[in-house]
Formats: structure tokens, C-alpha cells, sequence
């Protein structure tokens, strides 16, 4: 039985105000520890992803592209030219389709990293001569 008073503050908030707007959805995220909050597109050819991002700046990100995923994380800092420190938020998102890091791109604007995606180039059937 899901009473209010056991229900998950979120999904109170949900269910009093009907709102599954992305400022609730935000919210949520971040207190799930979901950080940064994401939005992703998708198509036949490529994906792009949104990823909120505010009061940071390019050079505050670090983004690795691997076949099938995206990390994003905040950038090690170094002081007094002590090793760097570990990242405090990161972000792995796993994608549906091996992409092509060649023709990858990624912008940062107003907050917001934008990543563009192209799906790789399908390598096609293979003949294998037995020995």
C-alpha cells in the first residue's frame, strides 16, 4: 500500500501537482545523484545529446567517447602541482549504435553541452576463406 507518508518526496510532488515537467525531472536527477541531467535525440543516422551543465564552461568538462558510450566529467584540478584530484560528478551514457568519434562534435553554449553523434559506418558482410 503506497500511503503518503512513505512515498519519495519526488513522486509526492509528482502526484500533488501532476507536473512531469524537466524542472521536476531536474530536480529529481540531481538528488539521485544523476548529474548532469540530460536530454538525447535520436535518429537513424546520429544522436544528440543536451546535457545541462550551469555555471560551467568548456574548459571545466572533460569528454571521452568510447564505441558504444559517452563519458562526461568534471576536469581533475591540480594545486600547487600536487597530483589531480578525482573528479567529483561524471556521467557515462551508454549508446544504442557505434559512433564515429571522427565526425564527433561537441559545442558548449549558455551552460548547455551539446554532442553530436553520427552512427559509425556499418562495416558490411565479410567473406572469410577457410584454410
Amino acid at each position: 500500500m503506497n500511503t503518503m507518508m512513505n512515498m519519495d518526496p519526488f513522486r509526492l510532488l509528482d502526484e500533488i501537482f501532476n507536473v512531469r515537467g524537466s524542472a521536476l525531472r531536474n530536480i529529481r536527477a540531481r538528488a539521485a545523484g544523476k548529474f548532469p541531467p540530460v536530454n538525447v535525440f535520436l535518429d537513424d543516422n546520429a544522436i544528440i545529446i543536451d546535457m545541462e551543465l550551469p555555471g560551467k564552461t568548456a574548459a571545466d568538462v572533460e569528454l571521452s567517447l568510447e564505441p558504444q558510450a559517452a563519458i562526461v566529467a568534471d576536469k581533475p584540478h591540480t594545486e600547487n602541482d600536487k597530483q589531480p584530484s578525482a573528479p567529483t560528478w561524471s556521467r557515462r551514457l551508454n549508446l544504442p549504435f557505434r559512433v564515429d568519434a571522427n565526425k564527433a562534435n561537441a559545442r558548449f553554449t549558455n551552460g548547455i553541452l551539446r554532442l553530436e553523434l553520427p552512427k559509425a559506418e556499418a562495416e558490411g558482410v565479410r567473406k572469410i576463406t577457410i584454410a
